[in-house]
């Protein structure tokens, strides 16, 4: 029998005007916006009725909110605190004042525009960061324009940072017009309100959808100018393939301060902006929206050159400018930094914009990184609305840094939680659909990698990145791609799909194989081809791609040959496959020696008797190898188990064990080595 919902009815509503708003890039970008309901519940201490404000807090995101992402307070009590607000200047203490306004435990953190919805005399509350919103917001002339577009329904308040005094304004204008559904915030976005959640949520669409019309209705032909010659994009497959071979050198600069994981997109919106005469200009202008340059930082990084200039060229270019963002940053952190202003944070570009070919996002995880995009597209947006009907004007540069270095954005930052061994590291696993190449991905993933499983099967690996990344299913966790480890142009191919998912590479396991059994004489020389093209000639063509990529990104890495006992112990009935074993195990020992300087460590993993869960095994292999020792195949992992020293079955969760302690740091000094993964075979003790 199910359980009756007990979500109060305003809460319900409220999640529900959220989920729509919040599912329609047009009307507010990611985790940006906060919406609100105002009701009444019972007070369990003294059994009275209590006005409750239910709110979105700090952090959440309107497309996904649940009960649990909502600040809970007492209505009377935020109210309250007018008569205590110290006023403008010491504005932030009132964030601290929130949580003496909770109602039990309170929910989520309250967020900075927690006043804006609690004085505001309206029941339902919305606030939003739509494009056309912010373009109007973001115009030289924005108070004239927001009169043109909506007469005296929405009404026009100057900027002011988010916080206490920002929501007595708009509780003022609120008041003085009664005839108003909402404002538009100068440099912000817009305020929208109603009485009832569908009154509030139907405000918000109107003042959405007049604005885009306002907008297009009068916006010059070209508001970016004209097409700059030479500038235009580059067809597609050139472009995709000009900017695998960008991004490590990116990544490289991106990361210099602190590792970054990165994001590619060649959108319409995009190549569009970087084709047109204006786009220097406004580019160095800056973002805008509060949302946006927190995670975009004021400006990009925008290359100067056209997309038919020589890569050597490009990449002289992009270390001079890189070297000019640097020192433009430091100074503008300089400029404006105050004695209590928290430390610089770093001064590499989050978005890089390269002419013909696309833009470059990077945050501190893949997630961070697309997101970062999708704000800079919105900006985008944003100036061309701006330029289209006037002069895109964004805030002043000194509250540009107010946002960015506010001690409460400070504060949020340090509440973040502990970063996972490998988060920002990049992962790519060959053989990676199943077993011990499955349980690679599966643990690298666990511990904040992002993952790229190679497969010959590409819908195989497709979905084995599916169930990596599990209740998240997103290519911000695990993208599946295919891969003939034996085809130097597939694993070129491969290697780029991985750089232009996550903007680089740091971690490459050689996992995929297969074994044929057979004794000297029944080994055929297509047995003997077929081991060695796919594992000692597949490894050395994924090792030397990937080597090309941890070169030119300068941030070291690792290469993971998984190999077996049987590179160092001399089995029956196998030539071909320890043979080739072999081999991997002496790539170790050489890559390591070569790749050195670069900071690359190679190393290796010995695993024997790994039955369950093995693709090797499932293929035919375990019943050959059961046929050879004279038992039955379901006995094979115990038998295994049986003749080492610790008695102890194998799985692929312990390969991956041992790829994790290569790779996750502690082994930083740590190169050529090769860590047996076999329970104790004293056969195949090092030596």
């Amino acid at each position: 029998m199910s359980t009756p919902d007990q979500t109060p009815a305003p809460v319900r509503e409220l999640l529900e005007r959220s989920h729509a708003l919040g599912a329609d890039p047009r009307f507010t970008n990611y985790a940006g916006g906060n919406t609100s309901a105002q009701g009444t519940a019972t007070d369990p201490v003294t059994g009275t009725a209590v006005d409750l404000l239910w709110v979105k807090g700090s952090g959440g995101d309107l497309g996904t909110l649940t009960a649990d992402g909502l600040a809970v307070l007492r209505l009377d009590r935020v109210r309250a605190l007018r008569t205590v607000y110290p006023g403008v200047e010491r504005e932030d203490e009132m964030v601290a004042a929130f949580d003496h306004c909770l109602f039990g435990k309170g929910g989520a953190a309250p967020s900075i525009d927690t006043a804006m919805h609690a004085l505001v005399d309206a029941a339902h509350v919305d606030h939003l960061h739509p494009d056309a919103g912010i373009a109007l917001a973001c115009a030289a002339d924005g108070e004239k324009l927001t009169e043109q577009a909506f007469g005296d329904k929405v009404v026009w308040v100057p900027w002011r940072r988010p916080g206490f005094q920002l929501g007595l304004d708009i509780a003022a204008v609120k008041a003085q017009n009664p005839q108003a559904v909402g404002t538009v915030l100068g440099g912000h976005g817009i305020t929208a309100w109603g009485d009832t959640s569908a009154d509030a949520e139907a405000n918000s669409r109107w003042i959405i959808e007049t604005a885009e019309r306002f907008l297009a209705e009068n916006s010059a032909p070209e508001p970016f100018g004209p097409v700059l010659p030479g500038y235009e994009p580059l067809p597609v497959e050139q472009r995709r393939a000009r900017a695998a071979a960008l991004a490590p050198v990116l990544r490289g600069l991106a990361s210099r301060d602190a590792p970054q994981v990165g994001h590619f997109t060649d959108s319409g919106v995009v190549l569009d902006f970087l084709a047109r005469a204006e786009h220097p200009r406004l580019a160095a202008l800056g973002t805008s929206c509060p949302d946006h340059f927190l995670r975009t930082k004021v400006k990009p990084l925008v290359l100067d050159l056209p997309p038919t200039a020589s890569l050597e060229e490009v990449h002289a270019r992009l270390a001079e400018l890189h070297e000019a963002y640097r020192a433009d940053y430091r100074a503008y952190y300089e400029r404006h930094a105050t004695q209590d202003s928290p430390a610089m944070r770093g001064a590499d570009p989050a978005i890089v914009l390269v002419p013909g070919v696309g833009m470059f996002s990077y945050g501190r995880n893949a997630q961070t990184a697309r997101v970062a995009g999708e704000f800079y597209v919105n900006a985008v947006n944003v100036m061309r609305g701006a330029e289209g009907v006037s002069t895109y004007s964004p805030i002043e540069e000194s509250e540009k840094f107010r946002i960015e270095y506010w001690a409460l954005e400070e504060a949020k930052l340090a509440r973040m939680p502990k970063p996972r061994p490998l988060a920002t590291r990049i992962a790519l696993v060959t053989g990676a659909a199943s077993g011990i190449g499955k349980a690679i991905a599966t643990r690298l993933a666990a511990e904040g990698a992002c993952v790229v499983v190679a497969d010959l099967d590409l819908e195989k690996a497709q979905a084995a990145a599916r169930e990596i990344a599990g209740d998240l299913g997103s290519s911000d966790v695990a993208v599946g791609v295919a891969a003939d480890v034996s085809d130097p142009d597939a694993v070129r191919a491969a290697v780029d799909e991985a750089v232009l998912a996550f903007g680089g590479l740091d971690l490459v396991v050689n996992n995929a194989g297969l074994s044929i059994s057979k004794p000297l004489m029944e080994t055929t020389e297509r047995d003997w081809d077929l081991q060695h093209d796919v594992m000692a000639k597949g490894s050395f063509l994924v090792s030397q791609a990937a080597a090309r990529v941890l070169i030119a990104q300068g941030l070291g890495g690792d290469i993971v040959y998984i190999a077996s006992k049987n590179s160092v112990f001399a089995g029956p009935n196998n030539i071909a496959y320890s043979a080739v074993k072999a081999d991997q195990a002496h790539q170790v020992r050489l890559l390591a020696a070569e790749l050195g300087e670069h900071g690359i460590k190679v190393n290796g993993v010995n695993p024997d008797g790994v039955v369950r869960g093995s693709g090797i095994f499932a293929g035919g292999w375990g019943a050959q190898r059961a046929a050879t020792y004279g038992i039955a195949e379901e006995d094979l992992g115990n038998f295994y188990a049986q003749r080492t020293l610790l008695k102890r079955e194998v799985l692929p969760e312990h390969v991956a064990n041992a790829v994790f302690v290569l790779t996750a740091g502690e082994l930083s000094h740590t190169t050529g080595l090769h860590v047996p993964v076999d329970a104790g075979v004293a056969a195949a003790f090092l030596r």
